[in-house]
């Protein structure tokens, strides 16, 4: 099984990356294979609507508006056997990048419905708090509505901040091993 972790912190040290990090560890434990894509090395921009707010997305089932980065990684999540994400919390939310990706990867698979190239795969989600945790159940919830849109199967949800750190990233580890082992 081959797994994406996207991760869209801009800090290679941080919670993020250590979460990111944890999953990969978690998935290779299990006999998996782990891409780590930091969204924040990439030039992706927000979507900018095209034509009557529907372009590509909605016809073709791409994104034809916008020459970026996101082409390529769209094509290699749908040739992923699952996805990890995991984001910072900022402002209750996900990141500004991983916000971004997200949007943009809901407009093209979520207006295939049923037939979406990521329905059925498992992806795990996991948002990082740096502080005390706040916003971090807002967070998840909307990355698990992103999830049904696109209507991936949620192997697990779990948030993090710093005071739960050792337990939590032991959690992910065992997340991803356990979304390899049951996907076989």
């Amino acid at each position: 099984m081959h797994v994406l972790v996207i991760q869209s912190s801009p800090n290679y040290d941080g919670l993020t990356a250590a979460c990111a990090n944890a999953a990969i560890a978690g998935i290779e434990a299990a006999g998996g294979t782990a891409e780590n894509v930091r969204l924040t090395d990439l030039d992706l921009a927000s979507c900018r609507q095209c034509g009557d707010g529907w372009g590509g997305c909605l016809s073709e089932h791409i994104c034809d508006g916008i020459d970026d980065d996101f082409q390529a990684l769209h094509e290699a999540a749908i040739a992923a056997d699952a996805l990890a994400m995991v984001t910072p919390v900022y402002w209750g939310d996900l990141s500004e990048s991983h916000k971004c990706f997200m949007d943009r990867l809901r407009r093209c698979e979520a207006s295939l419905g049923v037939d979406s190239r990521l329905a059925g795969k498992p992806v795990l989600l996991v948002a990082a708090a740096g502080g005390g945790g706040g916003g971090m159940m807002s967070c998840l919830s909307n990355m698990e509505r992103w999830a049904q849109h696109v209507r991936m199967q949620p192997a697990d949800l779990i948030g993090i901040k710093r005071i739960t750190r050792d337990h939590k990233l032991e959690a992910i580890r065992a997340a991803g091993e356990t979304m390899v082992r049951q996907s076989r």
